[in-house]
C-alpha cells in the first residue's frame, strides 16, 4: 500500500461495521482471551477487537508491506511470518481464538488440512476457529474466487464442515455475509439482499425440492469451528 495514513485509516473505518459485528457475534467474552489473527493484512480485525477491549492479541502476515502499514496505524502486536509455519511452531492449547480471514483460499487442499490440523492442536479446548472463504454457491460463485489469481479453491457450507470435522472440530456454523445495518443505505441493502435470497431460495427448491434453509448465497461465507 503506498496510500497515506489518512487514507488508510478512512480504508480502514470502511470495513468496521462487518468486523465490530464478527468481534459482537464470535469472539470470546473474556477480553483477556488469546487470540491469533493469521493472514491479518494490515489489521482491521485486531482494530475492531482492541477497540473492544481485547489486549492479548497477535498478528502475522507474510507481506512486509501490510505489517509495515499495520505499524503505522499503531498495531504493534503484528509480526511478518510464513502462516503455516507460525502455526505449527505455535505450542499447543495456546489460543482462545484463531481468526483466517480470507487465507484459507490461497492454501492447496493438502496446505488447507494441514492448517486446519495445526489450528486445532493450537486452540484451547472449547476455542474458536474463525473462517471466511470465497463461497462456491453464491449467486455470483466466480466473483471472489476468480478475482484473485493466486487463490486455490473455494468452500461451500458442507465441504467447510467436511474438512473441518475430519481434523477435529466437533461444531461447525456457516453464515453468510449479509449487508450489516449502520445507516439507511446499508439497511436498504439489508432489506433488498433479504428478498433476492428469498428469490434464489424458491428457484432452487423448484430444482431440488429442498427449502434451501441452509443455502449460503452471498459471495463469501464465514465458518465458526468450535474445538
Amino acid at each position: 500500500m503506498g496510500a497515506d495514513t489518512g487514507s488508510l485509516r478512512r480504508a480502514l473505518a470502511s470495513g468496521m461495521p462487518y468486523y465490530r459485528k464478527l468481534v459482537q457475534d464470535h469472539f470470546p467474552k473474556d477480553h483477556e482471551a488469546k487470540i491469533l489473527d493469521v493472514g491479518c493484512g494490515y489489521g482491521p480485525l485486531l482494530f475492531a477487537l482492541a477497540e473492544n477491549g481485547y489486549s492479548n492479541l497477535t498478528g502475522i502476515d507474510a507481506s512486509p508491506e501490510q505489517v509495515r502499514v499495520a505499524k503505522e496505524l499503531g498495531l504493534s502486536c503484528v509480526v511478518q511470518g510464513d502462516l503455516l509455519e507460525t502455526l505449527a511452531g505455535s505450542k499447543s492449547a495456546t489460543y482462545d481464538a484463531i481468526a483466517a480471514i480470507d487465507v484459507l483460499e490461497h492454501f492447496t487442499k493438502d496446505e488447507a488440512f494441514t492448517f486446519l490440523d495445526q489450528a486445532h492442536r493450537a486452540l484451547r479446548p472449547g476455542g474458536t476457529l474463525l473462517l471466511h472463504v470465497p463461497n462456491g454457491e453464491a449467486i455470483f460463485s466466480g466473483k471472489i474466487f476468480f478475482g484473485d489469481f493466486t487463490h486455490q479453491v473455494a468452500f461451500t457450507h458442507k465441504s467447510i464442515r467436511q474438512i473441518a470435522l475430519a481434523c477435529g472440530f466437533s461444531s461447525i456454523r456457516c453464515y453468510e455475509d449479509r449487508p450489516i445495518s449502520h445507516g439507511l443505505t446499508s439497511s436498504i441493502r439489508a432489506a433488498l439482499w433479504a428478498l433476492i435470497r428469498t428469490k434464489y431460495r424458491f428457484i432452487n427448491a423448484v430444482e431440488t425440492g429442498d427449502s434451501g434453509r441452509d443455502l449460503i448465497l452471498s459471495q463469501n461465507l464465514l465458518a465458526v469451528c468450535v474445538k
